[in-house]
C-alpha cells in the first residue's frame, strides 16, 4: 500500500477515535476540540492533503508592504493580485490553481477552514469581511503539481488577519518566506515563523526589497538573526533588488545564495549572478520527502505530550479522577443510611401465593378443588357476616402498609439531605456546585409534597400480585421435580376431599370444617410456614399412607419456604428502588450516572481506541515510542 495512503487511513481512525471520546466526555463539561492546535492540524491539514494526488501547497507569506503580492505575480507569470507602493491590504488568501485541481469541491476539502470561492477580479482579496474566504482561479500556466497562495500579512493590527494567517500555515507544505530589512526581526513576524519551524515547513527565503550591491554584506547579518531566532533552516534563499518598475512590471529577478554563507568553499560563481525562475524551482521540488517532512512536523505536535493527543488524554484521565472522587464520596455517604423498611402480612403473601396456585390448576383437580372452595365460603359467610356486625372494619392493610412506608420515606429523605449538605460543604471542585444547584430553590416541603402525591397513588397491591406471578412462575421453572411432587400431593388432596367432607361432618365440624378445607388441603401454599408444612405432609399421608410422598411434598413445602422469604425481600427492595427513582426524578437527577461515567473514562473503548490509533500513527510514521501514560 502507498504510505501516505496507510498514514492517511490511520489518521482517519484516530480522528473518529478522537470525536467519539470528545462526545463521551462531555460529562466531564469539555468545551469544543475545533480549539486545539492538534485538532486543527487533523482536520485541516493532514486529512484533506494526504490523498494520492502528487501535489504541494505553496503559500507567500510575510509582513505588511513587503511585496508579498509581487512575489505571488512572479509565480504565477500574470497580475493575479493587486499591488501598490503602498500596503494594498491583502485580507483574504487567493490561489491560482493547476487545471486538475481547479474545482469547487478539490479545493473546498483541501482549504476547509475558508470558504472557497471562484475569483473574480484582483480587488476581491482586498475586501473586509469576517467571512475567512479564500479566492482561487485556473491558470494554464502553473505547474500541474502547485497551488500557490498569495496571503494576508502575518503582523497586521486585524486580529482577524492572525487566524487566517495560522489556517493558510496549517494548509501550505511550502512557505515562501518574504522578509526585509524592516521586517525580518519583526516579534509578530518572528512569531509565526517559529510554530511554522517546529512543524518542520520547507521554507524558502526570499530576501526582498535589497539595495545591491550595497547589501551583499548585510543580508546574511540578517537572516542569520532570523534563523537563529525562529528555528528556521531554509530550504533555498534569494534576493531581490529594490527595483519598483521592474516588480509592477513582472520583471523582478530573484538571485539565488548559498545558505548558510559558511558553506562556500569559493566566491559566489556566475550561478549566483544569474537571476532563477521561482516556480521552476518550485516545481522541481522532491514532493514525497516534502510531503513527508510536512507531515513528520504534523504529525510530532499531533504527538506531543503536552501540546498533543497525549495531553488531552491526561487532562482527561486527570478530570475522571477528580469526579471520581466526587462519586466514591457521594456513594459512600448515601449508603451509610440505615433505615429499617415496613413489610407486607404475611398472611397477603399467603393468600396472593394461593390465587396464583388455584389459577394454574387444570382439569378434574381444579372442578374439584373450586367446588369445595366455593361451598365453603357459601357455608362461612353468615359466620363472616356475625363477625364482622358491630365491628369498625379499620384501615385495609394497603392504607396501613402505605402510612407505615411514608413515616420509613421522611426518614430517609432527612439522612439524605443531611448527607448532601455535608458533602456540598467539603469542597469537591465537581461535586459542590452540582449539589449546590441541585438544593438551590427546592425545600425540602417542596420536595416532601411531590413524593407524598406519587406515594399516595401507589399500586400496592398490583406491585405484589407482579412479583408473587414473577417469583411463582421462576420457582415453577427452577425447581420442575419439587413442583411435580407439589402438584402430585394437590392432586392427592382432590381425591381425598369428599372423604375427609364426610368424616368431618361425622365428627362434628360441619360446615365450619368444610369451610376451612381449603387450609388443609391446598398443601402448596401451606408450605409457606413451617407449621403448615408439617400439616400438609401429614395431611397426604394420612389420606393415602404415601410416605414417600409426603417426605417429597415436605422437601417442596421447604423449599417454597426460602422463595416466601425471598419475595418478602424482593418486595421491600423494589419500593426502595422506587423512592430511588423519585429522588432520581425530582432531586439529584442524572448526577450519580454522569459521576460515574465521568470516572471510568480512562477505561472506556472510546479513550482505549485513541491510544491504540495514536500508537499506530507512530510505528508507521517512525515517531518513537509513545509517550501516552495510558
Amino acid at each position: 500500500m502507498n504510505p501516505l495512503r496507510e498514514v492517511a487511513e490511520a489518521v482517519q481512525r484516530l480522528k473518529e477515535s478522537v470525536d467519539a471520546l470528545h462526545q463521551a466526555s462531555q460529562v466531564l463539561g469539555r468545551t469544543s476540540l475545533e480549539q486545539s492546535e492538534w485538532y486543527q492540524l487533523i482536520t485541516q491539514k493532514l486529512l484533506p492533503q494526504l490523498s494520492d494526488q502528487s501535489y504541494l501547497v505553496v503559500a507567500v507569506v510575510g509582513g505588511t508592504n513587503i511585496g508579498k503580492s509581487v512575489i505571488f505575480n512572479h509565480l504565477c507569470n500574470e497580475r493575479v493580485s493587486a499591488t501598490s507602493p503602498l500596503a494594498s491590504g491583502t485580507k483574504h488568501p487567493t490561489c491560482i490553481a493547476p487545471s486538475r485541481l481547479a474545482g469547487q469541491e478539490i479545493l473546498a476539502k483541501i482549504f476547509s477552514e475558508f470558504t472557497v470561492m471562484p475569483r473574480a477580479s484582483a480587488e476581491d482579496s482586498l475586501q473586509a469581511t469576517e467571512q475567512d474566504r479564500l479566492f482561487w482561479q485556473a491558470s494554464g500556466q502553473a505547474p500541474p503539481n502547485l497551488l500557490v497562495l498569495d496571503t494576508p500579512d502575518i503582523d497586521s493590527d486585524a486580529e482577524v488577519n492572525w487566524s487566517r494567517a495560522d489556517k493558510v500555515r496549517r494548509a501550505a507544505d511550502v512557505l515562501i518566506a518574504v522578509l526585509t530589512q524592516q521586517k525580518y526581526n519583526d516579534a509578530a513576524v518572528k512569531k509565526f515563523f517559529r510554530v511554522a519551524a517546529d512543524e518542520e515547513k520547507t521554507i524558502f527565503v526570499v530576501f526582498n526589497q535589497c539595495l545591491l550591491p550595497e547589501d551583499e554584506p548585510y543580508w546574511p547579518i540578517w537572516l542569520e538573526t532570523f534563523c537563529r531566532e525562529t528555528g528556521v533552516v531554509p530550504e533555498s534563499v534569494y534576493v531581490a533588488p529594490h527595483d519598483r518598475r521592474a516588480a509592477e512590471g513582472n520583471q523582478l529577478p530573484f538571485f539565488p545564495r548559498t545558505w548558510p554563507v559558511s558553506a562556500r568553499t569559493a566566491p559566489p560563481g556566475e550561478d549566483e549572478s544569474l537571476p532563477r525562475n521561482l516556480m521552476q524551482d518550485l516545481s522541481r521540488l522532491r514532493f514525497e520527502e516534502i510531503k513527508l517532512r510536512t507531515l513528520q512536523g504534523a504529525l510530532s505536535l499531533l504527538c506531543d505530550p503536552r501540546q498533543g493527543i497525549p495531553g488531552y488524554l491526561a487532562e482527561i484521565r486527570q478530570y475522571a479522577g477528580v469526579h471520581g472522587d466526587a462519586w466514591n464520596r457521594l456513594t459512600e455517604r448515601l449508603s451509610e443510611i440505615s433505615v429499617s423498611w415496613p413489610t407486607i402480612p404475611n398472611r397477603v403473601v399467603i393468600e396472593q401465593m394461593r390465587e396464583w396456585w388455584r389459577q394454574h390448576r387444570v382439569g378434574w383437580e381444579a372442578s374439584v378443588h373450586g367446588f369445595y372452595d366455593a361451598l365453603g365460603n357459601g357455608l362461612m359467610w353468615p359466620l363472616r357476616k356475625l363477625h364482622l356486625a358491630g365491628h369498625n372494619p379499620g384501615p385495609t392493610w394497603q392504607e396501613q402498609f402505605i402510612e407505615r412506608e411514608w413515616q420509613t420515606i421522611q426518614q430517609q429523605l432527612t439522612a439524605v439531605f443531611d448527607r448532601l449538605e455535608s458533602l456540598s460543604n467539603h469542597g469537591n471542585p465537581v461535586l459542590t456546585p452540582r449539589l449546590n444547584a441541585l438544593m438551590t430553590g427546592r425545600s425540602r416541603e417542596e420536595l416532601l409534597q411531590k413524593l407524598h402525591a406519587e406515594h399516595a397513588l401507589c399500586p400496592i397491591d398490583e406491585e405484589l400480585h407482579q412479583l408473587v406471578e414473577r417469583q411463582m412462575g421462576d420457582f415453577q421453572q427452577l425447581h420442575r421435580d419439587w413442583f411435580k411432587l407439589l402438584k402430585r400431593v394437590d392432586s392427592v388432596a382432590a381425591a381425598a376431599r369428599p372423604a375427609i367432607t364426610v368424616a368431618l361432618f361425622a365428627t362434628g365440624f360441619g360446615p365450619v370444617g368444610q369451610a376451612m378445607m381449603p387450609l388443609v388441603t391446598d398443601t402448596v401454599l401451606q408450605g409457606a410456614v413451617h407449621v403448615a408444612g408439617d400439616v400438609a405432609a401429614g395431611t397426604a399421608t394420612a389420606a393415602l399412607g404415601d410416605q414417600a410422598l409426603a417426605a417429597g411434598a415436605s422437601r417442596g413445602v421447604h423449599s417454597l419456604e426460602a422463595w416466601f422469604l425471598q419475595l418478602h425481600q424482593l418486595f421491600v427492595e423494589g419500593r426502595k428502588q422506587w423512592l430511588l427513582r423519585q429522588l432520581q426524578l425530582h432531586l439529584w437527577g442524572t448526577l450519580l450516572e454522569d459521576l460515574h461515567r465521568a470516572s471510568e473514562l480512562p477505561r472506556s473503548p472510546e479513550f482505549l481506541d485513541v491510544d491504540v490509533s495514536l500508537r499506530q500513527i507512530r510505528v508507521l510514521t517512525t515517531l518513537g515510542p509513545a509517550t501516552s501514560e495510558t
